[in-house]
């Protein structure tokens, strides 16, 4: 025979299981600090502005006769 078994508590564990796996998701997702997230700003900022300064003008384009 089998190992008697409550099922409550299987049902529980499993539960608690799956939100430990989501929470270790969410941490990995949503856990940068306030200062590695203004780093980033700062950085994707001093990016777009090299990219707009070495930007081309484009050429004027002709009237179409």
């Amino acid at each position: 025979m089998g190992e008697i078994v409550n099922l409550r508590r299987v049902k529980r564990a499993k539960a608690r299981a799956e939100q430990a796996r989501e929470a270790a998701e969410n941490r990995v997702r949503h856990g940068r600090t306030g200062a590695e997230k203004a780093n980033d700003a700062r950085a994707a900022e001093r990016t777009a502005r090299a990219a707009e300064g070495a930007r081309l003008d484009p050429a004027p384009e002709e009237p179409a006769d």
